[in-house]
Protein backbone atom coordinates (compact mmCIF):
# COMPACT_ATOMS: atom_id res chain seq x y z
CA UNK A 1 0.00 0.00 0.00
CA UNK A 2 1.37 3.45 -0.95
CA UNK A 3 1.86 6.19 1.62
CA UNK A 4 -1.04 8.20 0.16
CA UNK A 5 -3.39 5.23 0.65
CA UNK A 6 -2.17 4.79 4.22
CA UNK A 7 -2.90 8.46 4.84
CA UNK A 8 -6.39 8.03 3.37
CA UNK A 9 -7.11 5.01 5.57
CA UNK A 10 -5.74 6.63 8.73
CA UNK A 11 -7.76 9.79 8.17
CA UNK A 12 -10.93 7.83 7.46
CA UNK A 13 -10.63 5.79 10.67
CA UNK A 14 -9.39 8.57 12.96
CA UNK A 15 -11.83 11.24 11.81
CA UNK A 16 -14.64 8.70 11.67
CA UNK A 17 -13.87 7.75 15.27
CA UNK A 18 -14.20 11.38 16.31
CA UNK A 19 -17.51 11.71 14.46
CA UNK A 20 -19.10 8.78 16.32
CA UNK A 21 -20.02 11.00 19.24
CA UNK A 22 -21.01 14.02 17.15
CA UNK A 23 -24.83 13.81 17.25
CA UNK A 24 -25.06 12.72 20.89
CA UNK A 25 -23.37 15.42 22.96
CA UNK A 26 -26.61 17.22 23.93
CA UNK A 27 -28.21 13.93 25.02
CA UNK A 28 -25.20 12.94 27.12
CA UNK A 29 -24.87 16.37 28.73
CA UNK A 30 -28.58 16.40 29.55
CA UNK A 31 -28.29 13.02 31.26
CA UNK A 32 -25.27 14.10 33.29
CA UNK A 33 -26.33 17.51 34.46
CA UNK A 34 -30.14 17.53 34.52
CA UNK A 35 -29.79 20.98 32.98
CA UNK A 36 -32.70 23.31 32.15
CA UNK A 37 -33.20 23.81 28.39
CA UNK A 38 -31.55 27.26 28.11
CA UNK A 39 -28.44 26.12 30.01
CA UNK A 40 -28.31 22.86 28.04
CA UNK A 41 -28.40 24.83 24.79
CA UNK A 42 -25.40 26.93 25.81
CA UNK A 43 -23.46 23.96 27.20
CA UNK A 44 -24.08 21.93 24.04
CA UNK A 45 -23.00 24.85 21.88
CA UNK A 46 -19.76 25.09 23.86
CA UNK A 47 -19.14 21.35 23.48
CA UNK A 48 -19.29 21.76 19.70
CA UNK A 49 -17.85 25.23 19.19
CA UNK A 50 -15.17 25.18 21.89
CA UNK A 51 -12.85 22.69 20.17
CA UNK A 52 -13.21 24.50 16.85
CA UNK A 53 -12.35 27.84 18.43
CA UNK A 54 -9.28 26.39 20.15
CA UNK A 55 -8.15 24.63 16.97
CA UNK A 56 -8.56 27.87 15.03
CA UNK A 57 -6.06 29.49 17.40
CA UNK A 58 -3.52 26.68 17.80
CA UNK A 59 -3.43 24.80 14.47
CA UNK A 60 -1.27 27.43 12.70
CA UNK A 61 1.21 27.24 15.60
CA UNK A 62 1.38 23.44 15.39
CA UNK A 63 1.92 23.81 11.64
CA UNK A 64 4.88 26.14 12.12
CA UNK A 65 6.34 23.71 14.65
CA UNK A 66 5.90 20.89 12.11
CA UNK A 67 7.86 22.90 9.53
CA UNK A 68 10.80 22.94 11.99
CA UNK A 69 10.70 19.42 13.48
CA UNK A 70 8.88 17.41 10.79
CA UNK A 71 5.18 16.74 10.18
CA UNK A 72 5.13 13.05 11.08
CA UNK A 73 5.75 13.86 14.79
CA UNK A 74 2.89 16.39 14.61
CA UNK A 75 0.61 13.77 13.08
CA UNK A 76 1.45 11.27 15.85
CA UNK A 77 1.05 13.98 18.50
CA UNK A 78 -2.43 14.81 17.25
CA UNK A 79 -3.58 11.17 17.25
CA UNK A 80 -2.25 10.55 20.76
CA UNK A 81 -3.92 13.74 22.01
CA UNK A 82 -7.25 12.63 20.53
CA UNK A 83 -6.93 9.20 22.14
CA UNK A 84 -6.07 10.59 25.58
CA UNK A 85 -8.83 13.21 25.62
CA UNK A 86 -11.50 10.77 24.41
CA UNK A 87 -10.62 8.37 27.23
CA UNK A 88 -10.61 11.23 29.73
CA UNK A 89 -14.11 12.23 28.65
CA UNK A 90 -15.26 8.61 28.98
CA UNK A 91 -13.93 8.48 32.54
CA UNK A 92 -15.70 11.57 33.92
CA UNK A 93 -19.28 12.41 34.83
CA UNK A 94 -18.65 16.13 35.33
CA UNK A 95 -20.08 18.50 32.74
CA UNK A 96 -17.44 21.12 33.61
CA UNK A 97 -14.58 18.62 33.16
CA UNK A 98 -16.01 17.42 29.84
CA UNK A 99 -16.17 20.98 28.51
CA UNK A 100 -12.62 21.69 29.71
CA UNK A 101 -11.30 18.52 28.07
CA UNK A 102 -13.11 19.37 24.83
CA UNK A 103 -11.29 22.71 24.80
CA UNK A 104 -8.00 20.94 25.48
CA UNK A 105 -8.77 18.48 22.69
CA UNK A 106 -9.25 21.28 20.18
CA UNK A 107 -6.01 22.93 21.25
CA UNK A 108 -3.86 19.80 21.11
CA UNK A 109 -5.23 17.99 18.06
CA UNK A 110 -4.97 19.49 14.55
CA UNK A 111 -4.68 16.10 12.86
CA UNK A 112 -6.11 17.14 9.47
CA UNK A 113 -3.62 19.97 9.00
CA UNK A 114 -0.73 17.73 10.05
CA UNK A 115 -1.78 15.01 7.59
CA UNK A 116 -2.12 17.55 4.77
CA UNK A 117 1.30 19.07 5.43
CA UNK A 118 2.91 15.64 5.72
CA UNK A 119 1.32 14.41 2.50
CA UNK A 120 2.23 17.59 0.61
CA UNK A 121 5.91 16.81 1.11
CA UNK A 122 5.49 13.40 -0.53
CA UNK A 123 3.88 14.42 -3.83
CA UNK A 124 4.67 16.86 -6.62
CA UNK A 125 3.09 20.31 -6.52
CA UNK A 126 0.74 19.50 -9.39
CA UNK A 127 -0.58 16.47 -7.47
CA UNK A 128 -1.29 18.24 -4.19
CA UNK A 129 -4.82 19.20 -5.16
CA UNK A 130 -5.66 15.54 -5.76
CA UNK A 131 -4.16 14.61 -2.39
CA UNK A 132 -6.25 17.23 -0.57
CA UNK A 133 -9.38 15.95 -2.33
CA UNK A 134 -8.61 12.37 -1.28
CA UNK A 135 -8.12 13.37 2.35
CA UNK A 136 -11.31 15.42 2.30
CA UNK A 137 -13.18 12.43 0.86
CA UNK A 138 -11.81 10.24 3.66
CA UNK A 139 -13.17 12.66 6.25
CA UNK A 140 -16.54 12.74 4.48
CA UNK A 141 -16.82 8.95 4.36
CA UNK A 142 -16.02 8.74 8.06
CA UNK A 143 -18.62 11.38 8.88
CA UNK A 144 -21.29 9.36 7.04
CA UNK A 145 -20.59 5.91 8.48
CA UNK A 146 -19.33 6.62 12.00
CA UNK A 147 -22.46 8.22 13.54
CA UNK A 148 -24.42 5.06 12.71
CA UNK A 149 -21.98 2.95 14.74
CA UNK A 150 -21.91 5.62 17.42
CA UNK A 151 -25.69 5.58 17.71
CA UNK A 152 -25.74 1.82 18.15
CA UNK A 153 -23.06 1.99 20.85
CA UNK A 154 -24.83 4.90 22.56
CA UNK A 155 -28.12 3.00 22.75
CA UNK A 156 -26.50 -0.28 23.77
CA UNK A 157 -23.67 0.57 26.17
CA UNK A 158 -23.87 4.30 26.70
CA UNK A 159 -21.85 7.34 25.73
CA UNK A 160 -18.72 6.16 27.53
CA UNK A 161 -18.36 3.22 25.16
CA UNK A 162 -18.45 5.59 22.19
CA UNK A 163 -15.51 7.58 23.56
CA UNK A 164 -13.54 4.53 24.65
CA UNK A 165 -13.79 3.04 21.16
CA UNK A 166 -12.91 6.38 19.55
CA UNK A 167 -9.85 6.75 21.76
CA UNK A 168 -8.76 3.19 21.04
CA UNK A 169 -9.13 3.73 17.29
CA UNK A 170 -6.99 6.88 17.46
CA UNK A 171 -4.32 5.07 19.50
CA UNK A 172 -4.23 2.22 16.98
CA UNK A 173 -3.97 4.77 14.15
CA UNK A 174 -1.01 6.38 15.93
CA UNK A 175 0.73 3.02 16.33
CA UNK A 176 0.11 2.15 12.69
CA UNK A 177 1.24 5.56 11.47
CA UNK A 178 4.48 5.25 13.45
CA UNK A 179 5.25 2.01 11.61
CA UNK A 180 3.99 2.50 8.05
CA UNK A 181 4.55 6.22 7.36
CA UNK A 182 8.12 7.06 6.32
CA UNK A 183 9.79 9.94 8.15
CA UNK A 184 10.18 13.18 6.20
CA UNK A 185 13.00 15.41 7.39
CA UNK A 186 12.19 19.11 7.82
CA UNK A 187 13.68 21.45 5.25
CA UNK A 188 16.15 24.15 6.26
CA UNK A 189 14.56 27.57 6.52
CA UNK A 190 15.15 29.96 3.66
CA UNK A 191 17.64 32.80 4.18
CA UNK A 192 15.97 35.80 5.87
CA UNK A 193 16.19 38.05 2.81
CA UNK A 194 14.71 35.39 0.52
CA UNK A 195 12.05 34.52 3.05
CA UNK A 196 10.95 38.14 3.36
CA UNK A 197 10.77 38.56 -0.42
CA UNK A 198 8.82 35.31 -0.84
CA UNK A 199 6.44 36.11 2.03
CA UNK A 200 5.69 39.54 0.61
CA UNK A 201 4.92 38.03 -2.79
CA UNK A 202 2.64 35.36 -1.34
CA UNK A 203 0.89 37.39 1.35
CA UNK A 204 -1.89 38.76 -0.84
CA UNK A 205 -2.55 35.42 -2.54
CA UNK A 206 -2.67 33.47 0.71
CA UNK A 207 -4.94 36.03 2.38
CA UNK A 208 -7.39 35.79 -0.52
CA UNK A 209 -7.44 32.00 -0.33
CA UNK A 210 -7.99 32.08 3.44
CA UNK A 211 -10.93 34.45 2.97
CA UNK A 212 -12.36 32.09 0.35
CA UNK A 213 -12.07 29.17 2.80
CA UNK A 214 -13.95 31.14 5.47
CA UNK A 215 -16.77 32.00 3.05
CA UNK A 216 -17.32 28.54 1.55
CA UNK A 217 -16.99 26.76 4.91
CA UNK A 218 -19.56 29.12 6.46
CA UNK A 219 -21.99 28.22 3.69
CA UNK A 220 -21.34 24.51 4.23
CA UNK A 221 -21.87 24.61 8.00
CA UNK A 222 -24.81 26.98 8.21
CA UNK A 223 -27.55 24.40 7.37
CA UNK A 224 -26.41 22.08 10.17
CA UNK A 225 -27.95 24.40 12.74
CA UNK A 226 -31.46 23.86 11.41
CA UNK A 227 -31.40 20.82 9.12
CA UNK A 228 -33.09 18.38 11.51
CA UNK A 229 -35.81 20.88 12.40
CA UNK A 230 -36.36 21.70 8.71
CA UNK A 231 -36.65 18.06 7.69
CA UNK A 232 -39.17 17.40 10.43
CA UNK A 233 -41.22 20.60 10.32
CA UNK A 234 -41.18 21.44 6.60
CA UNK A 235 -40.50 18.20 4.75
CA UNK A 236 -42.25 16.00 7.36
CA UNK A 237 -39.55 13.41 6.81
CA UNK A 238 -38.94 10.39 9.02
CA UNK A 239 -35.70 10.05 10.96
CA UNK A 240 -34.33 7.57 8.43
CA UNK A 241 -35.12 9.85 5.51
CA UNK A 242 -33.63 12.79 7.39
CA UNK A 243 -30.42 10.84 7.91
CA UNK A 244 -30.34 9.84 4.24
CA UNK A 245 -30.78 13.45 3.11
CA UNK A 246 -28.15 14.60 5.59
CA UNK A 247 -25.69 12.01 4.27
CA UNK A 248 -26.45 12.90 0.66
CA UNK A 249 -24.07 15.86 0.82
CA UNK A 250 -21.16 13.68 1.92
CA UNK A 251 -22.02 11.10 -0.76
CA UNK A 252 -21.89 13.75 -3.48
CA UNK A 253 -18.61 15.07 -2.11
CA UNK A 254 -17.00 11.64 -2.10
CA UNK A 255 -18.16 10.86 -5.64
CA UNK A 256 -17.09 14.17 -7.17
CA UNK A 257 -13.81 14.85 -5.34
CA UNK A 258 -11.59 12.84 -7.77
CA UNK A 259 -13.20 14.54 -10.78
CA UNK A 260 -12.56 18.05 -9.49
CA UNK A 261 -9.03 17.18 -8.40
CA UNK A 262 -8.14 16.01 -11.92
CA UNK A 263 -9.91 18.96 -13.52
CA UNK A 264 -8.06 21.57 -11.46
CA UNK A 265 -4.67 19.80 -11.30
CA UNK A 266 -3.12 21.58 -14.30
CA UNK A 267 -5.13 24.80 -14.22
CA UNK A 268 -3.49 28.12 -13.48
CA UNK A 269 -4.37 29.84 -10.23
CA UNK A 270 -6.55 32.49 -11.91
CA UNK A 271 -8.49 29.86 -13.88
CA UNK A 272 -9.24 27.92 -10.70
CA UNK A 273 -10.55 31.05 -8.95
CA UNK A 274 -12.83 31.80 -11.91
CA UNK A 275 -14.18 28.24 -11.86
CA UNK A 276 -14.76 28.39 -8.10
CA UNK A 277 -16.79 31.58 -8.51
CA UNK A 278 -19.07 29.79 -11.01
CA UNK A 279 -19.41 26.83 -8.63
CA UNK A 280 -20.47 29.19 -5.84
CA UNK A 281 -23.23 30.51 -8.11
CA UNK A 282 -24.21 26.89 -8.83
CA UNK A 283 -24.47 26.39 -5.05
CA UNK A 284 -26.86 29.35 -4.93
CA UNK A 285 -29.12 27.64 -7.48
CA UNK A 286 -28.93 24.22 -5.82
CA UNK A 287 -29.67 25.59 -2.35
CA UNK A 288 -32.59 27.53 -3.85
CA UNK A 289 -33.99 24.20 -5.12
CA UNK A 290 -33.80 22.87 -1.55
CA UNK A 291 -35.71 25.94 -0.38
CA UNK A 292 -38.42 25.58 -3.02
CA UNK A 293 -39.14 21.84 -3.08
CA UNK A 294 -41.16 19.70 -0.71
CA UNK A 295 -40.52 16.58 -2.79
CA UNK A 296 -38.15 14.29 -0.90
CA UNK A 297 -36.59 12.81 -4.05
CA UNK A 298 -35.84 16.23 -5.52
CA UNK A 299 -34.54 17.44 -2.16
CA UNK A 300 -32.23 14.42 -1.87
CA UNK A 301 -30.94 14.93 -5.42
CA UNK A 302 -30.22 18.57 -4.62
CA UNK A 303 -28.29 17.52 -1.50
CA UNK A 304 -26.13 15.13 -3.55
CA UNK A 305 -25.47 17.80 -6.20
CA UNK A 306 -24.63 20.30 -3.48
CA UNK A 307 -22.08 17.84 -2.08
CA UNK A 308 -20.58 17.47 -5.56
CA UNK A 309 -20.10 21.24 -5.68
CA UNK A 310 -18.61 21.32 -2.18
CA UNK A 311 -15.96 18.85 -3.40
CA UNK A 312 -14.73 21.61 -5.72
CA UNK A 313 -14.40 24.22 -2.97
CA UNK A 314 -12.56 23.45 0.26
CA UNK A 315 -10.18 20.74 -1.10
CA UNK A 316 -9.32 22.97 -4.05
CA UNK A 317 -8.46 25.86 -1.74
CA UNK A 318 -6.20 23.61 0.31
CA UNK A 319 -4.54 22.42 -2.89
CA UNK A 320 -3.94 26.00 -4.05
CA UNK A 321 -2.47 26.94 -0.68
CA UNK A 322 -0.10 23.98 -0.84
CA UNK A 323 0.90 24.76 -4.41
CA UNK A 324 1.60 28.41 -3.64
CA UNK A 325 3.55 27.86 -0.40
CA UNK A 326 7.21 26.90 -0.30
CA UNK A 327 8.07 23.39 0.85
CA UNK A 328 9.44 24.69 4.16
CA UNK A 329 6.17 26.56 4.86
CA UNK A 330 3.61 23.81 4.21
CA UNK A 331 2.71 23.40 7.88
CA UNK A 332 2.32 27.11 8.53
CA UNK A 333 0.19 27.80 5.46
CA UNK A 334 -1.99 24.68 5.66
CA UNK A 335 -2.38 25.24 9.41
CA UNK A 336 -3.65 28.72 8.63
CA UNK A 337 -6.01 27.19 6.06
CA UNK A 338 -7.44 24.79 8.63
CA UNK A 339 -7.76 27.65 11.10
CA UNK A 340 -9.73 29.58 8.48
CA UNK A 341 -11.97 26.54 7.97
CA UNK A 342 -12.69 26.47 11.71
CA UNK A 343 -13.43 30.20 11.62
CA UNK A 344 -15.82 29.66 8.72
CA UNK A 345 -17.54 26.82 10.54
CA UNK A 346 -18.05 29.02 13.60
CA UNK A 347 -19.29 31.86 11.41
CA UNK A 348 -21.72 29.55 9.62
CA UNK A 349 -23.04 28.02 12.83
CA UNK A 350 -23.42 31.43 14.45
CA UNK A 351 -25.11 32.91 11.38
CA UNK A 352 -27.45 29.94 11.19
CA UNK A 353 -28.38 30.26 14.85
CA UNK A 354 -29.08 33.97 14.51
CA UNK A 355 -31.08 33.46 11.33
CA UNK A 356 -33.13 30.72 12.97
CA UNK A 357 -34.14 33.16 15.67
CA UNK A 358 -35.55 35.74 13.22
CA UNK A 359 -36.34 33.89 9.94
CA UNK A 360 -39.23 31.43 9.53
CA UNK A 361 -38.06 27.83 9.40
CA UNK A 362 -39.51 27.33 5.91
CA UNK A 363 -37.29 30.15 4.57
CA UNK A 364 -34.02 29.14 6.19
CA UNK A 365 -32.44 27.72 3.04
CA UNK A 366 -32.86 31.12 1.38
CA UNK A 367 -30.45 32.55 3.96
CA UNK A 368 -27.93 29.88 2.93
CA UNK A 369 -28.41 30.83 -0.73
CA UNK A 370 -27.76 34.46 0.21
CA UNK A 371 -24.55 33.45 1.97
CA UNK A 372 -23.35 31.60 -1.13
CA UNK A 373 -24.16 34.62 -3.27
CA UNK A 374 -21.94 36.67 -0.96
CA UNK A 375 -19.27 33.98 -1.30
CA UNK A 376 -19.48 34.17 -5.10
CA UNK A 377 -19.11 37.96 -4.99
CA UNK A 378 -16.19 37.52 -2.60
CA UNK A 379 -14.56 35.07 -5.01
CA UNK A 380 -14.90 37.64 -7.81
CA UNK A 381 -13.09 40.17 -5.60
CA UNK A 382 -10.37 37.63 -4.71
CA UNK A 383 -9.93 36.77 -8.40
CA UNK A 384 -9.66 40.45 -9.32
CA UNK A 385 -7.13 41.06 -6.54
CA UNK A 386 -5.06 38.09 -7.68
CA UNK A 387 -4.99 39.37 -11.25
CA UNK A 388 -3.87 42.81 -10.03
CA UNK A 389 -1.15 41.26 -7.86
CA UNK A 390 0.06 39.05 -10.71
CA UNK A 391 0.11 41.98 -13.14
CA UNK A 392 1.92 44.17 -10.64
CA UNK A 393 4.69 41.63 -10.00
CA UNK A 394 5.19 40.54 -13.61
Amino acid sequence: MTTARWLFALQLVAMGAMEMSGPFWPLHLRRLGDLPPPVLAWVSALAYAGPMAMAMCTTPWWGRLGDRVGHKPMLLRALLALAATQWWIAATDSVAVILAVRLLQGGLAGYIAAAQAYGARLVARAERGALMAQLQAATAIGSVAAPVLGGWLFDTWGFGSVNVLAGTACLLCAALAAVVLPPVAPLPAAPPAGARQRSAALASTVQGLLLGIVLVQAGKMMPQTFFGLYADGVLHASSRVTGLCYAGTALGLCAAAPFWAKRFARMAHAQVLAQVERICWACVAIVAVQALTANIAVFLLARVLWGACLAALLPVFYGLLSREAADDEQGRVLGAGNGAAKAGALLGAGTGGLALAVVPLCAMFWTVALLYALAAIGMRAIHFQHLQTTTGTS
